[in-house]
């Protein structure tokens, strides 16, 4: 099983200045590339100071020139946001910017918010539904002189350009949940990027199911693998972890409230949280991350994850934003690197 990096600027107030939060995700991934880490994964999210990443090809390209070996990967690119025909050529370009190292990953959007501004009156569905539009249509770009007339968008005869550097094309992830989304990957030659949140052990397990099922109907004609997105933290002692699962648990609650969409939202911040409201949210608990989540010493870490692997997972990223320091991050990362990632060479 790979192991890999998953990283955005991420901040809850505007104490950090925006520059120092990138040189900061920026130094991160720069350990990942120099520690051995098969890949670097960052999204795209737009008017949000949560997860600041409006494109994550600008990001990927900066860090071609930083790093010389780790594959580089949208995780992800929203789909309804983004026209085929520009997709396409700027996944290629990237790709050859990037010197072959492209890793595509693209979704249907997580947050209303989100759809609220670039999309207004989208929903879940219709999201999911460009998506399945999106993707086929991308890779006839890529075969080239391809015309549209779809559901959601429609053009004449056109090729990407550029072309992309891997052939035929960079390997294509899609952020899969329920079966159809799994089904829809392996239909279209589609690895499958799955993340749990804050679930456990059974959400899991239900996801690289889902995922086995799809490949055993389909029958794909290249192998595709599944890639599990959890958030980690490797600490030093149970001291140290606890204090994690409490940080991991303030991120969650967080992220909860920018997914509801109630919560008043200014400068791209949302309305912090009071203490009072995060102990009475019940819905998250620091237990449940120290017992859901990649949190402990290096030796529960690596337990967890061979358990992950043995399940059938191919990839494991490290989702390392959790509103803690950069020092707690990157000392996280550093006993990641040193003590997790050699028991998986």
């Amino acid at each position: 099983m790979k192991l890999s990096l998953f990283v955005h600027m991420e901040r809850t107030s505007a104490e950090t200045p925006q520059r120092q939060l990138y040189d900061e995700m920026i130094e991160l991934c720069e350990m990942a590339d120099k520690g051995g880490m098969h890949a670097v994964w960052t999204g795209e999210h737009h008017a949000m100071n949560f997860t600041i990443a409006p494109n994550p090809f600008i990001n990927l390209a900066d860090l071609a020139r930083r790093t010389s070996r780790v594959r580089l990967g949208t995780g992800t690119i929203v789909a309804p946001f983004n026209h085929p025909i520009r997709l396409a050529g700027e996944a290629a370009m990237t790709d050859i910017v990037t010197d072959g190292r492209l890793e595509l990953g693209i979704a249907r959007g997580a947050y209303m918010y989100e759809y609220e501004r670039m999309l207004p009156g989208l929903t879940a569905w219709d999201a999911g539904q460009r998506m399945r539009e999106l993707i086929p249509a991308v890779k006839k770009l890529w075969e080239g002189d391809y015309a549209h007339d779809g559901e959601f968008w429609s053009f004449p005869s056109s090729t990407s350009a550029p072309l992309p550097q891997q052939q035929p094309h960079p390997p294509i992830w899609v952020a899969a949940r329920d079966p159809n989304s799994h089904e829809f990957a392996v239909k279209n030659g589609c690895h499958v990027q799955v993340t749990p949140l804050s679930q456990g052990e059974e959400e899991i397990e239900r996801l690289v199911r889902c995922f086995k099922e799809a490949r055993a109907q389909f029958a794909p004609e290249q192998p595709l693998k599944i890639m599990l997105l959890q958030h980690g933290y490797v600490a030093e002692d149970e001291a140290d972890a606890q204090q994690a699962a409490r940080e991991l648990n303030r991120f969650y609650n967080y992220f909860g409230a920018w997914f509801k969409n109630e919560r008043p939202v200014s400068q791209g911040l949302i309305e912090p949280l009071s203490e009072e409201e995060i102990a009475a949210n019940a819905f998250f608990t620091p237990e449940m991350m120290r017992n859901n989540l990649a949190i402990g010493t290096p030796n529960e870490v690596i337990t967890r994850l061979k358990h992950y692997k043995d399940l059938g997972y191919d990839e494991f990223a490290f989702w390392i934003d959790s509103g803690m320091s950069f020092e707690r991050k990157k000392a996280s990362l550093e006993r990641f690197i040193h003590s997790v990632l050699p028991e998986f060479h």
